[in-house]
C-alpha cells in the first residue's frame, strides 16, 4: 500500500464522517484514527488524522535520513529512535515509568554526554510496575544530551537522550 492509497482512505473517511479505519492484509496492518474524545469530550480537528501503521515484521531505519523508528514491545528493551532535523537522533521512552541513569544507586551512569554508543548499548532503565526495563540506544553514535533527570517519571514517547549518529 502506498501513500496515494492511504490518502484516498483518509479522504473517504472525511467524506463519510468515519473516525476509525483498520485494514489487515497478509503481513501488513494499518489503523487510521481521526480526532480523539477524552473525558471532557474535546475533539481534535478532523483535518489532522493520526496515522499508525503496524507492520508484522520489524521496522528498519530509513536510508534517506528521514524518520527512523524501531519499536519492539517485549522484554522492555525496545525504545523508539527518531532522527530529528538537526541530524541528531532522539531516544524516546517506550513506556510510562521512572527513569534511572544507573543500574543501582551506588553505580555509575550507563552513559554520559560524549559516550559513544552502539545500537545494543543500554543507555538507561525505566521502572514500570516494579519491573526494570533496559532501554537500548538502537542507533550508533555519540550521546550529546540527557534530557531527563535521574529517578524522575517519564511518559510514553518522551525524549530521553539525543545521539549524534556516526
Amino acid at each position: 500500500m502506498d501513500l496515494k492509497d492511504i490518502k484516498a482512505i483518509i479522504d473517504l473517511m472525511k467524506k463519510n464522517s468515519l473516525t476509525e479505519f483498520e485494514l489487515e492484509k497478509q503481513d501488513f496492518k494499518i489503523k487510521l484514527k481521526r480526532g480523539s474524545a477524552s473525558a471532557g469530550a474535546t475533539f481534535l480537528p478532523v483535518d489532522d488524522p493520526e496515522l499508525t501503521a503496524y507492520p508484522s515484521r520489524p521496522v528498519l531505519p530509513l536510508s534517506n535520513g528521514g524518520q527512523a523508528s524501531s519499536n519492539s514491545a517485549g522484554g522492555g528493551s525496545g525504545s523508539t529512535t527518531v532522527v530529528v532535523a538537526s541530524n541528531e537522533a532522539e531516544i524516546k521512552s517506550p513506556m510510562i515509568g521512572t527513569f534511572y541513569r544507573t543500574p543501582s544507586p551506588d553505580a555509575g551512569n550507563y552513559v554520559d554526554i560524549g559516550t559513544e554508543v552502539a545500537s545494543d548499548t543500554v543507555v538507561c532503565i525505566i521502572e514500570a510496575m516494579k519491573v526494570m526495563n533496559e532501554i537500548k540506544a538502537e542507533v550508533r553514535g555519540i550521546v550529546t544530551a540527557c534530557l531527563v533527570e535521574n529517578a524522575k517519571p517519564v511518559e510514553f514517547g518522551q525524549p530521553l537522550f539525543k545521539i549524534r549518529p556516526l
